[in-house]
């Protein structure tokens, strides 16, 4: 099963408890909606941010996915039905936390792929550190994960 159908995210979202396997997917799914939504945050998706999210998906989850996929996801449905923030809120609570900065580590690198940093960007990246209860400490990485 594809990690582009967020099947685990909306199960979380339902209310349901995952196994451990659903929980591995969780976090490749997680991982995906975040990053892909953030080429789309500053309204000028990038091919640099979209190929970045692409090795960073497979480097850490080995889903191999293309420009498109990556496309339809920063872009889902999905979104309509509730905010993006609380869907990521309601999934990180099943994300150990090491997971859960490896996510927002990944997130930054994404966000400054294409060299420039703009204030909806910034706003999103910080969306993100909240719906994952995360600290700037956690950010920086000065705690081991």
């Amino acid at each position: 099963m594809s990690i582009l159908n967020l099947a685990s995210v909306l199960k979380i979202f339902g209310g349901s408890e995952p196994t451990e396997e659903e929980r591995a997917k969780l976090r490749e799914e997680v991982m995906l909606m975040v990053l892909a939504r953030a080429t789309a945050a500053d309204l000028n998706i990038s091919s640099v941010e979209i190929e970045t999210v692409r090795e960073t998906i497979r480097e850490k989850t080995g889903s191999e996915l293309t420009d498109a996929e990556i496309r339809v996801a920063a872009n889902s449905e999905l979104f309509e039905k509730a905010p993006l923030k609380r869907y990521v809120a309601s999934a990180s609570k099943n994300l150990e936390h090491g997971e859960r900065v490896e996510i927002i580590q990944a997130l930054a690198q994404v966000i400054h792929s294409d060299d420039r940093t703009g204030a909806r960007e910034a706003e999103y990246f910080q969306q993100m550190v909240e719906a994952m209860q995360l600290g700037p400490d956690d950010v920086a990485g000065l705690l081991e994960n």
